[in-house]
């Protein structure tokens, strides 16, 4: 059984599956993903998100404000109280985001920064977004994260140097369908070189469909497509790899439930 560790399912358009919302979910079961992590982006749309997913117990979520979102920390106090939900089992997504905003770096590292700590207060791990912020992100990695709790790249585009940085820290990396891309060749040898252990697949549905579905909607079910890409690329087969991204999961993420 493979997780989908990193998708958004309160974004997704379900209107071509005939009952909705429980067919899309339906669909990634028939090809056997057993568990998905559902996050959030801010505090507006938690409730909504948690109403949609409250009936799975196989969907998790976070409680996080994307940093192309931030436009001030006034509200972080719900997220805090976001954050303490049951189905909630990580911090995030935060990071910092220099690609596609430079002009707003200052709160951006305020709010990642408010993160971490909350991160480290409710022993949850924390999901990091980071483009184009190598040098910053890794900065306040080392000064502020709690490695005890942890958590993990996700969408990781970056090189070694940064995949390895990160995995020294105690972080996870985890892949999207981006892997599959034509020009992603560099991001293939930095994956061959991530250590199974720490190891996690995402779809980031409904963004970065992977080959050969590009130009449509990402769903939960083509996590079993990125795995295999990945399982391919390690040597391993589709089962050793679901295994243990699945243990790696579990391990980083569900220890919070207990």
């Amino acid at each position: 059984m493979i997780i989908d560790s990193h998708c958004h399912l309160d974004k997704l358009d379900t209107s071509h599956y005939e009952d909705g919302f429980p067919g899309l979910i339906a669909a990634a079961q028939a090809d056997g993903i057993s568990q998905m992590l559902c996050i959030s982006v801010d505090t507006e749309n938690f409730e909504p998100m948690m109403r949609q997913i409250e009936p799975y117990n196989f969907i998790h979520a976070s409680a996080g404000l994307h940093p192309l979102g931030v436009k001030s920390l006034d509200n972080f106090s719900v997220l805090e109280q976001q954050a303490q939900h049951p189905k909630v089992v990580a911090i995030g997504e935060t990071g910092l985001d220099y690609f596609y905003q430079k002009d707003n770096t200052d709160i951006q590292q305020q709010a990642f920064v408010a993160h971490l700590q909350l991160s480290k207060h409710l022993k949850k791990p924390v999901i990091i977004h980071t483009r184009d912020a190598n040098e910053d992100t890794l900065a306040l990695l080392r000064s502020e994260a709690d490695q005890s709790v942890g958590g993990v790249i996700h969408c990781f585009t970056e090189d070694w140097a940064m995949a390895e940085a990160c995995l020294n820290l105690g972080f996870h990396i985890s892949i999207s369908g981006i892997v599959t891309f034509n020009n992603a060749s560099a991001l293939r040898e930095v994956v061959k070189k991530i250590p199974m252990d720490r190891l996690l697949v995402e779809t980031d549905s409904p963004y970065l469909t992977p080959v050969p579905y590009r130009g449509q909607q990402n769903e939960p079910k083509h996590v079993r497509l990125v795995a295999q890409y990945v399982a391919d690329l390690k040597g391993v087969s589709l089962a050793e790899l679901a295994e243990q991204t699945s243990k790696n999961f579990s391990q980083l993420f569900l220890k919070t439930l207990n």
